[in-house]
């Protein structure tokens, strides 16, 4: 399942032939460095760890380096792996651009969701607010959570207010509308999680491919 690292520049849209306006998100993906290919015998699964994004050598820690230095990669900034069975496919120092992805397939986009800080339970869980007359006290506070006499306690797990936001997010089967190749840019139809500047992992889609 081959795998790509991109940065989220904002949205757009495009014009089909037919004068159909296209929603899209612009990324730039890669390109990326194989740095290392896990096998069975090795590492005790077959996967392909990727590098993204120059990074200055003092900005990175010894382990690091390290690392890098040892399958002669520049450092980078960010590191991610993929499974795949055809590891044989690649070594050490290959790159993977957006040249190796195909126009009209289908992807899954995977990045950060933006953060809301603490949110109460309207915003968070789309619960109804109460009664805005005859003073009522509980406009947009959570109801009753639990009975008074048994259980007497709140179960774990329900909605309340908390931290909103800043969770691991994926979108599935995203068509990929376009590829800019001298500018290392996907277009990809809809929106994708977090914020611009987003680091964001882009493969073909698992389920729903077109055949």
């Amino acid at each position: 399942m081959k795998t790509i690292l991109g940065k989220k520049i904002g949205m757009t849209q495009i014009f089909t032939e037919a004068g159909e306006a296209v929603p899209v998100t612009v990324i730039e993906a890669g390109p990326v460095v194989v740095t290392q290919v896990k096998t069975i015998d090795t590492d005790g699964y077959e996967a392909v760890q990727i590098a993204f994004a120059d990074q200055k050598a003092h900005r990175v820690n010894k382990p690091k380096t390290g690392h890098f230095n040892k399958y002669g990669v520049s450092v980078k900034k960010h590191l991610a792996e993929f499974r795949t069975e055809e590891g044989d496919a690649y070594e050490s120092g290959q790159t993977i651009t957006v040249a190796d992805f195909e126009e009209g397939k289908k992807l899954d986009v995977t990045g950060t969701s933006k953060g809301k800080g603490t949110q109460g339970n309207i915003k968070r869980h789309n619960h109804h607010r109460g009664p805005m007359t005859h003073g009522s006290k509980h406009k947009r506070l959570a109801g009753a959570l639990a009975a008074g006499t048994y259980p007497s306690r709140v179960f774990k797990g329900n909605d309340g207010p908390g931290r909103m936001g800043r969770d691991t997010v994926t979108v599935q089967n995203v068509v990929l509308v376009k590829v800019i190749e001298d500018r290392n840019l996907m277009l990809v139809r809809g929106a994708v999680p977090g914020g611009k500047g987003g680091l964001l992992r882009i493969q073909y889609a698992v389920k729903g491919q077109d055949k």
